[in-house]
């Protein structure tokens, strides 16, 4: 069973942005694409823990502001020859507003 957090509305996100949300498990990214669609990552690049939440964000990915990393937002999977991968945690929308999913968090701080 989920247990889903509010955590922001739909329109605080600009298109092709993304905002950081302090956990206890650590920040997460929630990143907002141009046609709507909501995806959340741990905030730290693969390579070198890069802010992604300060990349650019393009079609489903982002682009990390240090190294030009790119990050698969459906997967977290690094791109071309790049290799590593960023948590993926689960959102979606509702009437406007952002869920995020609470037990990945909570599990992970557990661990």
């Amino acid at each position: 069973m989920s247990t889903w957090i509010d955590i922001a509305a739909l329109d605080d996100i600009p298109p092709r942005g993304a905002r950081v949300l302090k956990t206890a498990a650590g920040c997460v990214a929630v990143f907002r694409t141009h046609d709507d669609r909501v995806f959340a990552l741990d905030d730290a690049c693969p390579h070198k823990k890069g802010p992604l939440s300060e990349g650019i964000v393009h079609g489903t990915s982002v682009t990390c502001p240090l190294h030009n990393w790119v990050i698969s937002l459906e997967t977290g999977l690094a791109q071309g020859a790049d290799e590593g991968r960023v948590a993926t945690h689960e959102v979606r929308v509702e009437n406007g507003r952002i869920l995020l999913d609470a037990r990945l968090a909570q599990a992970r701080s557990a661990a």
